[in-house]
């Protein structure tokens, strides 16, 4: 198939201002109760805050609860949807992110990269299978001591780069365009916040996917499960035939999961799982927490099923103590919501294509902030952003898949110009 790529000249300072944002330390903390989780992430919004107003974007401006709002003003008579592109700020709290020392490979031949600062963290080929692609291209990556934070400051960088390129380029039609940088977005709290009203975008972009010409449409959908285990308590000494202790019993729940299916290690595509994870308590009272993964509600419920079935099972070797088990709601597949707006699909796709890259569709082994935002009554699927090897030290993303991100974000606004 021929592609035809548009003749648009970009002048591309993506990898500058990604290389500026992952040096802000803006990891979230799921134990804290503030908005955001943590401070810093407040300093990394007022930069971009400061960086949006300085292209010209008066509204510009970082919020008490850590979000970015910012809007490129429409340079066309049509009337054309408002669309938002959205990113978050905070990076994963599983893996430090404080000091990051990036160091950039140019000109990529292939094999293993050896992070630097510790020789022990090695990107292995056979590992990433998608470093086959980038051969020619420059890989950034961390030392090795910490995440780099492309998830998903690349993302930021990206929607950055290409308002200042449409801001400078009026030639270049397009209506409304919305800006929107969310704190915690790893904790699960990413739109808690988000004032949609104020926003006032018909439909949303993130941009927070890993390989280049991705869009992704589909995400898990999402319950937690906690079961509260009130054992019998009694003195060790004289416990024969008397205690029956809430851990073991949280342990023998655990012990029955399934080993072959069902869990994160064994599955993948379209498989979901039940994933255990945590326990605490002591002898009398104990809680094990789990969280449940499908694309289909009905699969949902077959597991949530499952897990009681085990729970009760367990339960008959303990006949003095009762189990209670609660699910709560976390997130929905967005392709429900998405589906009913097939426009936002096909004109991605598109703009994929008119970077020269050829679109995938894919499906997302987790959730998005576009998740809850599509249930929220913004549709919003994933683009992709080139991060890869996310939430680890062996993190990496390429600079030309960043430069790519921001085509297909101009190419996007020009069409839903085009078409409107």
């Amino acid at each position: 198939m021929l592609i035809v790529v548009s003749p648009l000249e970009f002048t591309h300072a993506v990898t500058e201002r990604f290389l500026r944002y992952v040096a802000i330390d803006t990891q979230s903390d799921p134990a804290s109760p503030t908005w955001p989780s943590t401070e810093r992430q407040k300093d990394l919004g007022r930069l971009l805050a400061s960086e949006l107003q300085a292209m010209g974007l008066r509204d510009a401006h970082l919020d008490e609860h850590g979000y970015v709002y910012a809007t490129i003003p429409a340079n066309t008579d049509k009337q054309v949807p408002v669309i938002c592109f959205c990113s978050h700020m905070d990076t994963s709290p599983d893996c430090t992110g404080r000091d990051v020392k990036p160091q950039i490979v140019r000109n990529y031949r292939g094999g293993d990269i050896v992070l630097p600062g510790d020789p022990t963290q090695v990107i292995r080929a056979a590992d990433h299978p998608a470093l086959g692609d980038q051969i020619g291209n420059d890989i950034i990556t961390t030392d090795g001591t910490t995440l780099l934070g492309a998830d998903n400051k690349a993302g930021l960088a990206e929607i950055m780069d290409a308002a200042h390129f449409l801001i400078r380029n009026p030639q270049v039609r397009h209506g409304t365009i919305k800006i929107l940088f969310t704190p915690d977005e790893e904790i699960g709290r990413g739109v808690d916040k988000a004032d949609l009203k104020k926003l006032g975008a018909d439909f949303a972009y993130t941009m927070d996917g890993e390989t280049a010409g991705n869009i992704e449409d589909e995400t898990f959908s999402a319950d937690g499960a906690t079961i509260t285990l009130e054992g019998v308590s009694t003195h060790p000494g004289f416990a024969k035939g008397k205690m029956e202790h809430a851990i073991k019993i949280a342990a023998a729940i655990v012990e029955r999961l399934p080993k072959d299916t069902c869990s994160p290690e064994t599955t993948e595509g379209r498989q979901g799982f039940l994933h255990p994870i945590g326990i605490s308590g002591a002898l009398e009272k104990a809680t094990l927490d789990l969280i449940v993964r499908d694309f289909t509600d009905e699969g949902l419920k077959e597991k949530e099923a499952l897990l009681e079935s085990i729970v009760q099972d367990v339960m008959k070797d303990y006949p003095h103590s009762t189990y209670r088990l609660e699910i709560k709601p976390q997130y929905r597949n967005m392709k429900q919501v998405i589906d009913r707006h097939p426009e936002i699909i096909d004109n991605a796709m598109e703009a994929i294509r008119r970077t020269g890259l050829t679109p995938r569709k894919t499906s997302i082994r987790g959730g998005t902030d576009g998740s809850r935002l599509s249930f929220m009554g913004l549709p919003c699927p994933n683009i992709f952003a080139g991060e890869h090897a996310f939430h680890s030290r062996l993190e990496w993303v390429s600079v030309q898949d960043m430069e790519k991100a921001v085509q297909t974000i101009v190419h996007l606004a020009m069409i839903f110009e085009e078409r409107a």
